[in-house]
């Protein structure tokens, strides 16, 4: 646990607890199909790691890369596994708070508010997103006794299974054939991270000089918990909107973290359009309705959802996360069409050659500098 004040910043036992107490049931299905699901996963999980390796290029022949272990979970798997992450990710701003909890006012207000409070709050956001993530890669992944990690203490693909049978339902499509579309998307981001090495400590690096640079009260943090928690409880008064309409990322912003977050907004642009644009070169070879997966996916996202469920995304960021697919897809596309696919591989040389955010609107620009400056 993390005090600040004498009180726990966050009960992270207690967010656990409480985000699989609320996170609604998956699809009904019988021991035999789950276990059914659960082993096509992880062939298809299998399969999708040589046909990425040979459509991306990213890996040379007789290079193997560290493996990661590849984990079929429950929503509440998926619960525990980011919890883990979280902890990890967030020592220096706890660590940051707690430097202050004799000075600031925040000290006193989560001496009121308690990490129990935290905790049930985090839980429900967790419950929240639990329900929506189909797969993930956990780049910052320390193992625990039931989740695994890569050797160097971080790497898994994570797979949730009842939420991917629950759209395969929703869209109405072969389920075969979107199991292993997804895990195409999700081995992308395994192949990202394994066969570019310094791409993990780089992120990292980033995201600790964001955390670095906050210059936030404890309360400030509590309160955009509570107004997450409040919406997706209902407690929001009618028709009141959050008050600015920022999410809690760009809450919490200084000049320099604009800065970071412009450069993090890029490589996560890249990453996400990347794999987009993977598994959709790779599917006409290997998934035979991969058109109609992807026009009805895509119709999907263009509904959205329900107020409630768009004033959350909003909220939590996760709008500019599906920005984020697109324009990066839109990036790679027009990169691999100008310059092919071993062309578009410079921008995994060094982090001088990721796009900057300004490149991922306007690809010639990343061409010019990259390409032309190199074969100059």
């Amino acid at each position: 646990m993390t005090s600040i004040g004498g009180a726990e910043m966050v009960d992270w036992n207690l967010a656990v607890a409480t985000a699989t107490r609320l996170v609604r049931p998956g699809p009904e299905v019988t021991r035999d199909e789950a276990r059914e699901i659960v082993a096509e996963l992880r062939r298809h999980a299998k399969a999708s790691e040589e046909h990425v390796r040979a459509y991306t290029r990213m890996i040379p022949d007789g290079h193997e890369p560290v493996d990661t272990p590849v984990l079929v979970v429950d929503r509440a798997g998926w619960v525990k596994a980011n919890v883990a992450g979280f902890r990890e990710l967030l020592k220096p701003l706890f660590e940051k708070m707690q430097e202050r909890r004799s000075s600031g006012p925040g000290g006193a207000v989560l001496g009121a508010v308690g990490g129990k409070v935290t905790g049930v709050e985090l839980g429900m956001l967790l419950s929240f997103m639990a329900s929506r993530v189909l797969g993930q890669y956990e780049t910052f992944a320390p193992a625990t006794r039931d989740l695994p990690s890569a050797a160097d203490g971080g790497g898994r693909l994570l797979l949730v299974a009842p939420n991917i049978v629950h759209v395969e339902r929703e869209l109405d499509v072969d389920p075969h054939d979107f199991r292993l579309w997804v895990a195409l998307h999700e081995e992308t981001h395994r192949t990202q991270f394994t066969g570019v090495p310094w791409l993990r400590d780089h992120l990292q690096g980033e995201i600790q000089s964001f955390l670095e640079e906050t210059e936030v009260d404890p309360m400030t943090v509590v309160e955009r918990l509570r107004e997450a928690a409040q919406s997706l409880a209902g407690g929001r008064p009618e028709g009141e909107e959050n008050d600015t309409g920022r999410s809690i990322v760009e809450l919490v912003q200084t000049p320099g973290q604009r800065e970071i977050l412009g450069r993090l907004t890029a490589v996560m642009s890249l990453l996400e359009g990347h794999a987009d644009y993977v598994m959709d070169g790779v599917g006409p070879q290997v998934v035979p309705s991969v058109a109609e997966i992807r026009e009805k996916f895509q119709q999907r996202r263009a509904r959205g959802a329900s107020r409630l469920d768009q004033a959350l995304r909003k909220l939590l960021g996760l709008d500019a996360k599906l920005r984020q697919y697109r324009d990066g897809e839109r990036f790679v596309r027009a990169v691999v069409e100008e310059v092919g696919m071993d062309g578009f591989n410079r921008v995994w040389t060094s982090p001088n050659t990721l796009p900057t955010k300004a490149e991922i609107a306007k690809p010639a620009d990343w061409v010019a500098r990259v390409h032309r400056k190199a074969d100059s």
